[in-house]
């Protein structure tokens, strides 16, 4: 805004001047005046240049009278240029020690970063030192009790020593006695030796002929036992819910199988009444039958066993039925690990999947057989079909058990048996 107004004013007095100038030399044409005895156009001229004179003087006048800046660019620009190259110099000078400080504040902050982890390091080091010290005098403090204690001890077995010492002279004496006893007793103990030779003989003896009577009389006794003692020898299911008379029908034609079974067994005719079931058991049982809102499982099984000749004595086992698997209901899954080392491998592993088999089934219900603990019924060809299809195979199989039609309490579990090797194991 001032360099516009300084504008302004230069242009107005120019214009003033130039036109008093104008004036000024027109006048001094019309009246033809002479200055210096000079001609008036010759005057009029110098006029005019007088004017332009005075116009550049006035301006350069009137711009350092108005502006400080003005005057220093006319009167002190060489002083300025020293002074803006000392302020360069000065300038740079500064910019060099502000870059020289900037870095010597880099080390020194590397340097407080590093004091300050050697400080925490420290501190580490002195809290470390600290509980190894409390540690140490802990140590210490067990050690001097250990050493009081032992001290004690020390003085306990000095007294003991001293003790052992008199008893260890009195020992002397005796063992001198003793000497003569055993060389007493070393004589007859060689009696003794000859007499225990000849009883040695004749127990080997007597042992022998214990083990022959006792062979001869296992080999009397099992050669007759036509049932074992819990063996079943019928079973079969009955409806419940139904009057006493029903269920006693059903209960004497299940009598009937178990006299048939005995007969077959025996190779002799046996009769329903050959086959003897406590009375009070026998009506326990038809009263319950017929109290049951489901089916029940009979078992009549051996009393004991049943040797060739004696009555058949047994008893009555009740078990409620229901179905336990369906047609094709998934028993269990279990993986083997194969190596492909022959037939004999493939046949442990069925053999041993089929007992988990046997023991999941019989956990579920299905009433196993009392002897051989067997719940399932799986023929040669079925089983060898099994071991032929994993025979050779390598690594993980999942062997898999599903039921072979429905499968109550009573049995038998006829089984379907799938393998399939696991994709990441095949070879």
């Amino acid at each position: 805004m001032y360099g516009v107004l300084l504008i302004v004013v230069l242009i107005i007095t120019g214009g003033a001047i130039a036109f008093i100038g104008d004036r000024l030399g027109s006048k001094v044409g019309k009246k033809k005046l002479s200055i210096f005895g000079l001609r008036p156009r010759h005057t009029s001229i110098i006029v005019t240049i007088f004017t332009g004179v005075c116009i550049t003087t006035l301006t350069f006048g009137v711009m350092a009278a108005a502006s400080q800046n003005v005057r220093t660019a006319l009167f002190g620009m060489e002083k300025l240029n020293q002074k803006m190259k000392t302020t360069q110099s000065n300038l740079d000078q500064a910019n060099a020690d502000l870059q020289t400080a900037q870095q010597q504040q880099e080390e020194a902050n590397d340097a407080l970063d590093q004091s300050r982890k050697d400080v925490e390091t420290l501190k580490q080091q002195q809290q470390e030192l600290e509980a190894e010290s409390q540690r140490l005098q802990e140590g210490n403090r067990l050690l001097e009790l250990a050493k009081a204690e032992l001290m004690q001890r020390n003085d306990v077995l000095s007294a003991q020593n001293s003790q052992l010492g008199q008893q260890n002279s009195q020992l002397a004496s005796a063992n001198s006695s003793l000497q003569g006893l055993n060389t007493a007793l070393t004589g007859k103990n060689q009696e003794l030796t000859g007499k225990n030779a000849s009883l040695t003989a004749d127990n080997q003896d007597l042992e022998k002929r214990n083990k022959d009577l006792r062979d001869g009389l296992i080999t009397i006794r099992e050669g007759d036992i036509v049932f074992r003692a819990g063996e079943v020898i019928a079973s079969g299911v009955i409806r419940g819910n139904r009057s006493e008379s029903e269920v006693n029908t059903d209960l004497q034609a299940l009598a009937q199988l178990a006299s048939r079974n005995v007969s077959t067994r025996l190779g002799q005719n046996v009769s329903d009444k050959d086959v003897w079931i406590y009375k009070p058991e026998y009506e326990s049982a038809v009263q319950t039958i017929a109290k049951s809102p489901q089916d029940m499982v009979v078992r009549i099984v051996a009393a004991g066993n049943l040797v060739r000749g004696e009555e058949v004595r047994a008893s009555l086992e009740l078990y409620k039925n229901s179905i336990i698997y369906k047609d094709r209901e998934f028993i269990l899954a279990r993986p083997i690990q194969l190596k492909g080392t022959g037939s004999g491998e493939a046949e442990q592993a069925v053999m041993s999947f089929l007992k988990e088999v046997n023991a999941a089934a019989s956990a579920k219900g299905i009433l196993p057989d009392p002897i051989r603990g067997s719940i399932g019924v799986m023929d040669g060809a079925q089983f060898y079909e099994v071991v032929n299809a994993i025979n050779g195979m390598h690594g993980t199989v999942v062997l898999s058990a599903y039921a072979r039609g429905n499968t109550d309490a009573l049995g038998p579990l006829r089984l379907i048996i799938k393998e399939e090797q696991l994709p990441d194991q095949q070879q």
